[in-house]
């Protein structure tokens, strides 16, 4: 299946689609504007690779350090792609790893490997 990587702590919004056979990825400005519209980017990246968000297997989000909305806004888009239909997602640090260097198509292994959690957000609702 397909994996969805989002990294928003740092001066762009990065999108990377890890496939079977391939890995794309794609960069948008970091701003209020494209934070309220993460979704629909996220959508655009997936369509032009002829995906959808139910093609995706798993999401994994930088969880920081950096920017702070960044961080807030990839968080509550990816909790509600969840929700809605119920995607795992796992909320990495690139501290995580204890490199200095890493490859965003190298995060989903090394989540693996060093146990990072999934759905590590649970946030509780009023009923």
């Amino acid at each position: 299946m397909n994996k969805l990587i989002i990294d928003a702590t740092k001066n762009e919004i990065f999108f990377m689609i890890i496939s079977k056979d391939n890995n794309y990825s794609i960069s948008h400005q970091n701003t209020k504007v494209n934070f309220d519209k993460m979704v629909v980017l996220i959508n655009d990246f997936l369509n032009s690779k002829n995906l959808s968000i139910s093609d995706l297997s798993s999401i994994y989000v930088n969880r920081g350090p950096g920017s702070f909305a960044g961080i807030r806004n990839s968080f509550s888009t990816i909790k509600a792609i969840h929700l809605a239909i119920q995607i795992d997602y796992y909320c990495y640090s690139f501290k995580d790893f204890g490199k200095n260097e890493i490859k965003y198509e190298n995060i989903p292994n090394l989540c693996n490997k060093f146990r990072v959690k999934k759905n590590l957000i649970n946030p509780i609702y009023i009923r």
